[in-house]
């Protein structure tokens, strides 16, 4: 049996979307937490716990855009023409909270509350237009023959927009777990406290999601309805029930600094493994396979090469610094 380059770089696809939601989640969600925190030292606290990592972050979005233009083009073609709004949209808002993160440590006092403001507005813009194009790729798109035959604003529908609030709850949560983490105190005691809220949120976003596309699309209920699959799915629902209680109980732990983040990690890879039990082996659903999409074995052998290089050493410069900067971030120390 031969090496099937499509399934395997669908699989490092996979791999580097999940690592970008879960990197630059927590300081996308840092941002979006912003508003709820006042106090100027605290907020300088919560950016310096990011600022050493957060612009590393986007190399998982390059590499995943990058490997999806390569091994499925057709795949590209379709999302960059159905979702060019929601994308740019979606890099206004990086690039915007990109230059306000730096900006802000060297404006005046003065003007220090005006980058703040766009460090908000910038993150939960990004996060937001990120959540849609997550609903548009799980509701599926229009194409005939290999083109999408859709319209420019078939994205925005109550659907995707709601998705686009599920997961500025989602990096809102990891965000504050990560300052649990990461911070101490009377702002450590404040993530506790918005942490709680925030996974009750998520818990009633995924429920909602969990009915609404099974109602509106049949091939999803078959998916995770019918026998024996209702066996083999079920775990992906209970461990969210379980990995939530198991949250909660942290959060009112003060022993507990770093489990909550991990137990966010978990809840994050469930939601993400639910979408890919919907959609499979689809990558332009409804319809359109990953065998149908790929570009021929030549170009994806010829790309796994570099990518088995780069891969690794992305991993280990990430895993470095991320243990130089590890440990509890004091006021007054940081980014400057």
């Amino acid at each position: 049996m031969g090496i099937d380059l499509s399934v395997i770089w669908f699989v490092i696809i996979v791999f580097a979307t999940l690592m970008y939601i879960v990197m630059d989640g927590f300081d996308l969600g840092i941002g979006i937490l912003f508003p709820l925190i006042r106090d100027g030292e605290d907020r300088d606290v919560m950016v310096n716990s990011v600022a050493p990592v957060w612009d590393g972050n986007e190399t998982w979005l390059v590499m995943g855009g990058a490997g999806l233009f390569g091994a499925f083009p057709l795949a590209y073609a379709v999302i960059a023409d159905a979702l060019t709004i929601p994308l740019t949209i979606m890099l206004a808002g990086l690039i915007f909270r990109g230059v306000a993160f730096e900006f802000r440590f060297k404006a005046t006092p003065a003007h220090r509350p005006f980058w703040d403001k766009s460090f908000i507005f910038g993150s939960i813009v990004a996060t937001f237009a990120q959540g849609v194009v997550v609903g548009a790729v799980l509701n599926g798109f229009e194409v005939t023959g290999r083109r999408f035959s859709g319209g420019a604003l078939d994205w925005l529908t109550a659907f995707n927009l709601f998705c686009g609030l599920g997961l500025t709850i989602a990096y809102a949560l990891l965000g504050a777990t990560w300052m649990v983490m990461k911070s101490g105190g009377a702002l450590q005691e404040t993530m506790r406290h918005r942490a709680k809220q925030l996974l009750l949120a998520l818990l009633v976003t995924i429920g909602v999601i969990s009915l609404w596309t099974p109602l509106t699309h049949q091939g999803i209920a078959d998916r995770w309805f019918s026998l024996p699959n209702i066996f083999f799915f079920l775990p992906v629902p209970l461990l969210v029930l379980l990995f939530s209680f198991w949250q909660w109980r942290s959060l009112n732990n003060h022993a507990h600094h770093t489990l909550p983040f991990i137990l966010t990690l978990g809840l994050v890879f469930l939601g993400f493994s639910g979408l890919g039990i919907s959609i499979w082996p689809n990558i332009i659903p409804p319809s359109i396979s990953l065998w149908d999409a790929a570009s021929p074995p030549q170009s994806q052998g010829f790309m796994l090469v570099g990518a088995l290089l780069i891969i690794p050493l992305i991993l280990v410069y990430t895993a470095w610094s991320y243990y130089v900067f590890r440990g509890k971030v004091q006021p007054g120390e940081g980014y400057h």
